[in-house]
């Protein structure tokens, strides 16, 4: 990603300075990140992105994706807290085709999600519920469910710190229409 930082920057022709200035962040750190030696957090990036008159999406999109290998350690990832007894962890770094996130805990039931292209739940412990398209699917420790793009669907965990696993296509990957495979 800090090839695609430089690039944008020098676009603009601004020096570190300048964007340390517009970003809040320091100098050395961010020549860090342009020589591939620290990695910014998603709000790092964004105040970069904001520096740089960008999106963080749009830096992530610019980056080289050729060949990449990226480990993810248990103890790593963007941690959410998204309710009192619920943790949502991100499984793969940066901008890709595929997302991954870990549940663990339980979210408020009665958010509906739709997410435009594929995704696949599997439930790595616990059980869960999830309604999907007028049908109630109750999931247990190795079920997975498979859901289509564009099926409305909620989910509750049914046992206290159940996980699950939910990856799905990224929204900006444009899905092929069924017919034209």
């Amino acid at each position: 990603m800090g090839s695609a930082v430089r690039r944008r920057r020098r676009q603009l022709e601004l020096t570190l300075a300048v964007v340390a200035e517009r970003s809040g962040l320091s100098v050395p750190f961010l020549s860090q990140v342009e020589n591939e030696r620290a990695r910014p957090s998603r709000r790092s990036l964004q105040r970069v992105a904001d520096a740089l008159l960008t999106t963080d999406v749009e830096l992530l999109a610019a980056a080289d994706p050729a060949c990449t290998v990226d480990l993810m350690r248990a103890e790593e990832g963007d941690v959410e807290n998204s309710a009192p007894d619920a943790r949502v962890r991100n499984l793969v770094r940066g901008h890709h085709q595929l997302h991954a996130i870990e549940f663990t805990g339980d979210h408020d039931e009665g958010r509906e999600f739709q997410h435009r292209n594929d995704e696949l739940m599997y439930v790595v412990g616990g059980a869960v519920e999830v309604e999907a398209e007028g049908r109630a699917y109750r999931l247990g420790r190795g079920d997975s469910l498979y859901l289509t793009g564009g099926v409305r669907h909620r989910w509750r965990a049914t046992v206290p710190d159940s996980q699950v696993l939910v990856v799905a296509v990224g929204d900006h990957i444009e899905a092929l229409d069924g017919s034209r495979r």
